[in-house]
């Protein structure tokens, strides 16, 4: 836990808990890490709803937890509609739910139990996938989001100490039947490495390769930051503008996803393409074109109307378009983009119509209520509104953290159950 601080003087934390091996394992090492510091730990236990079973797992996991005197919430996935990619939307939706729970506690630090034989699997999926550099740098150990930091601090250590630690503590966990569906490619992929306790030679190289791309990877992000932080100007309506030279591709790539709010950087090769060649176009949801008289010479970059997401219910939390968070507003309004309406407030702004028609606007049964980015309100309630330009990615955030290699070595070297818990 050492490198993933800093902590509070007492730290609360939260642990993701399936109910498996891993999971729970971190959750009793966590619990003790936290208790020797006068703290605290949370464990969250998520109910897909996917199998029969999932609500008696739930229970008994959340009834293990308490027995080892850790505080448990069961979390419960809304329906989850069969089809395609089922298992990256219950990805999603689990993540959205440990967030949000772990904002209304109050706790700043959630923890996942990833361990070594996870990341050497994550890395051979992406290598499958032909991904670049930086998602070979595998995950990573300290995340930073809006409101919690995700922490892996088991990926150096492989799950048979995990195991050997819960028989030591004398304690039973859950075997997820999902987990040896040869469907699914991660299970085909396990059963191919054939090193179930995940401290073979295989393992240890592909972490090991993983530790080297994570340093170049954070290096690279370091830069990306000190070229936006020199060149780049993003407002709060949602809009950057770029000098005339072309950005590096990463540096690109960020702005763009940040612009969008897209989970994922855009195509690299498209990137590449119009940094070798800028020109007017249309990019990974973005209008590049001439900022004109807004800043001559300058690219403006705005987001496209057409793949803006439509009017949605608006209230305290929201965030439109995965971009714009809704802070305060009052009952009753949708928020979505202004649109051709926008020719109606020309008068308010200097703005092209390419800005303007991106913005968020506040409409009331369809009737343009609010457009709080040019200070217009239907009657007085202009200063019961707050909405401000907050992407889910930020352009330049906290650059990638791994493992150190150190770590790595002593993953593999400390497997007696006795050092980990007390």
């Amino acid at each position: 836990m050492a490198p993933l601080g800093p902590f509070e003087p007492r730290p609360r934390i939260a642990i993701a808990v399936s109910g498996g091996a891993d999971s729970l394992a971190c959750a009793l090492l966590a619990a003790t890490w936290a208790t020797a510091r006068d703290g605290g730990a949370v464990g969250l236990v998520v109910d897909h709803a996917l199998r029969p079973d999932s609500a008696a797992e739930a229970r008994l996991t959340a009834e293990r937890l308490r027995s080892r005197g850790i505080e448990a919430h069961i979390l419960t996935v809304a329906t989850l509609p069969p089809g395609p990619a089922l298992a990256e939307r219950a990805r999603i939706a689990r993540y959205a739910l440990l967030e949000a729970a772990c904002a209304e506690r109050g706790l700043l630090h959630l923890l996942l139990g990833h361990h070594a034989a996870d990341q050497a699997e994550t890395i051979a999926l992406r290598l499958l996938r032909r991904s670049g550099p930086a998602g070979l740098a595998g995950m990573a150990a300290l995340s930073e989001h809006r409101t919690v930091r995700l922490l892996r601090p088991l990926l150096t250590i492989p799950p048979a100490c995990l195991r050997a630690t819960l028989r030591a503590a004398g304690q039973a966990w859950i075997d997820d039947p999902s987990n040896h569906n040869q469907t699914a490619t991660r299970n085909r992929l396990r059963l191919l490495r054939a090193d179930a306790d995940g401290a073979g030679p295989a393992t240890a190289a592909s972490l090991q390769a993983a530790a080297w791309r994570a340093t170049g990877r954070a290096a690279a992000e370091r830069e990306t930051a000190t070229h936006l932080g020199q060149t780049l100007r993003i407002h709060p309506a949602g809009y950057a503008l770029l000098p005339p030279e072309p950005p590096p591709p990463a540096a690109l790539a960020a702005l763009l996803r940040a612009l969008t709010g897209a989970p994922y950087p855009p195509p690299a090769a498209a990137i590449a393409a119009w940094c070798a060649r800028p020109r007017p176009a249309t990019l990974a949801g973005i209008r590049i074109l001439r900022a004109g008289r807004l800043a001559p010479g300058d690219w403006l970059l705005v987001r496209e109307a057409a793949a803006m997401e439509p009017d949605r219910l608006c209230r305290p939390g929201v965030t439109w378009d995965n971009r714009h968070r809704v802070l305060a507003a009052p009952a009753g309004l949708t928020i979505g983009p202004l649109g051709p309406q926008a020719a109606t407030l020309r008068h308010l702004s200097p703005l092209p119509a390419a800005i303007l028609q991106t913005l968020p606007a506040l409409r009331c049964a369809g009737r343009l209520f609010a457009v709080p980015q040019l200070g217009y309100c239907e009657g007085d309630g202009i200063e019961r509104i707050r909405i401000v330009f907050d992407p889910v990615h930020p352009a330049a955030g906290a650059p990638f953290f791994a493992s150190a290699a150190g770590d790595l070595h002593r993953g593999f070297a400390e497997c007696a159950p006795a050092t980990y818990l007390s």
